[in-house]
């Protein structure tokens, strides 16, 4: 069922008392778009904000990692979700080679990893210890997979990189990449019927810890350098042999000139910064609630004037 939202963008034009916007240029604001709830409600929320400022915006779907070198060209304004597991690579090459900024950083911990529903833990009860999951991967093994175990892996563009660790820790497991995010919370939902164990690419926030409580596998702990430098991790011949940071950074990425080009619009950027209840409230209204993104935007909005007015000068 979708629901139609409960408040216009013209009432939040009306509603909001916002700084002058004199000087912002009438060129639109152009925010990426990618392929999870979180990031496209959330980038539909900011642009309404943009919007009840007097400012046009365009959405432009993008790939996740290379959305960073058309931030710095200036092809697109800003990135709302820089996931330091996911993409923290890709924003720190774009930085070393100029043209876009670190903005501010959300009131958000992050994680992104391998994860599995609680029921799985009933049939290996050695986990969340990966050599514990390791030793139960014949519990995962499917038709395609042989006697291996199946990791649902994200989409190939979020470069997770489960292969390589896979390779590096000598795991008995085969990866498979989910074609989008949907596809992960069916793979959960099939087999919650019968408490099938699965494990399965998943992040924090999002809302599926609160519909499957569940837990990530602790893999060797992430240090600085596993992705690059065979010495670091336990194995010392190969990389990717540690786990995703566990208190990942949710950082906001704009373009150089849009301070001046946009200066109301990047003042009200600079002020924004979500929690994990807020994030996880933005794609359960997708995922959960079947709103479209545009009016769960919209009817987030509505419910958090609280949250969202004063970044833009509001009462």
């Amino acid at each position: 069922m979708r629901f139609a939202a409960t408040v216009s963008l013209a009432a939040l034009v009306a509603a909001s008392a916002t700084v002058s916007n004199a000087a912002d240029s009438s060129d639109p604001i152009i925010i990426p778009i990618h392929n999870w709830s979180s990031q496209i409600v959330m980038s539909h929320v900011v642009g309404q904000i943009f919007e009840s400022m007097g400012n046009n915006v365009e959405f432009v779907t993008t790939d996740s990692q290379a959305v960073y070198e058309s931030v710095r060209l200036g092809d697109v304004t800003l990135e709302l979700e820089v996931w330091e597991g996911a993409f923290g690579a890709s924003f720190r090459s774009a930085l070393e080679k100029g043209g876009l900024h670190d903005a501010g950083t959300h009131n958000a911990v992050t994680r992104e990893d391998w994860w599995y529903p609680m029921w799985t833990k009933e049939s290996c009860p050695g986990l969340p210890d990966w050599q514990a999951l390791n030793e139960c991967a014949a519990l995962f093994a499917t038709p395609e997979t042989g006697d291996k175990g199946r990791f649902l892996g994200g989409p190939v563009d979020w470069l997770k990189h489960d292969q390589e660790r896979v390779d590096g820790l000598g795991m008995n497991f085969v990866v498979v990449n989910a074609g989008s995010a949907a596809a992960l919370w069916a793979e959960i939902g099939a087999a919650e019927a019968d408490k099938k164990p699965v494990v399965v690419f998943n992040w924090t926030p999002n809302f599926a810890e609160a519909v499957w409580p569940g837990e990530f596998v602790e893999f060797p702990a992430w240090e600085e350098g596993c992705n690059e430098d065979p010495s670091k991790g336990p194995n010392p011949d190969a990389t990717y042999d540690c786990g995703n940071p566990a208190n990942g950074y949710l950082k906001i990425a704009a373009w150089d000139g849009m301070k001046e080009k946009w200066p109301a619009a990047y003042g009200t950027l600079t002020q924004i910064s979500f929690t994990n209840p807020q994030i996880a409230e933005m794609a359960k209204l997708v995922d959960i609630d079947e709103m479209e993104p545009e009016d769960a935007a919209a009817a987030w909005l509505e419910a958090n004037e609280d949250v969202w007015k004063p970044w833009t000068g509001g009462s």
